[in-house]
């Protein structure tokens, strides 16, 4: 099995890359360093950094999508089937990411609003709010299924990824948020917290970049 090297890990850094750029791209809208409600520091968000959280949404998802191409070379071992699901799934699943946060922006928007105008905050993000847990409803049953697939095919070392690996497959990193969730507070809690599903696929393609960083011909 023929493989650029140089190339596979550049589209493992570059998956690590758009974590990173989206995770910036949260912490423009969520982080002003006194105060731990994430919706509420929204309000009080610049419309620069709104803009520009915004299109971090867009870069990102080009980004996610390349460093599935990483993804795709662990899986060759598998069948053809398993493989484009997996790649399919994932995909979906991380372009989603994207989509929520877009979505995120039309709640820092009704946030701003609610204090320029003095409306009431909670009926006024209800709607943006409604609408972005109404898109993660849809990734879940995908994630399921991609979760189910990766850890059962990686298990059974059907690809070319050691089973390490699935400790750092974003199931696990997600369970783990509730640790994380319970020991952060103050200003450590929002950087983490505020950008969590970001920073956890920035740590999935960082461990599989280790683990594809000598690949196996």
């Amino acid at each position: 099995m023929n493989i650029n090297t140089f190339w596979l890990r550049t589209l493992g850094i570059l998956g690590i890359v758009g974590g990173l750029i989206l995770w910036a791209g949260d912490m423009l809208l969520c982080y002003n360093g006194s105060s731990t409600a994430l919706y509420l520091n929204t309000s009080t968000t610049s419309d620069t950094r709104v803009i520009a959280s915004a299109i971090t949404a867009l870069i990102s998802s080009w980004f996610y999508v390349l460093g599935l191409g990483q993804v795709y070379y662990a899986f060759k071992p598998t069948s053809e089937v398993i493989r484009n699901t997996v790649i399919i799934s994932f995909g979906a699943i991380l372009m989603g990411y994207g989509v929520v946060h877009g979505a995120f922006i039309a709640i820092a928007t009704s946030a701003k609003l609610a204090a320029e105008h003095n409306l009431d905050f909670e009926s006024t993000i209800l709607l943006a709010t409604t609408a972005n847990n109404a898109i993660r409803v849809l990734l879940y049953p995908i994630f399921a299924l991609l979760s189910i697939l990766f850890i059962a095919q990686v298990w059974k070392k059907n690809t070319l990824y050691p089973r390490w690996m699935i400790l750092f497959f974003p199931l696990f990193l997600f369970l783990f948020q509730g640790v994380l969730d319970i020991i952060l507070s103050g200003k450590a809690w929002v950087i983490i917290m505020g950008g969590y599903l970001n920073l956890m696929v920035a740590v999935f393609f960082t461990a599989s970049t280790i683990a594809l960083w000598r690949p196996k011909e």
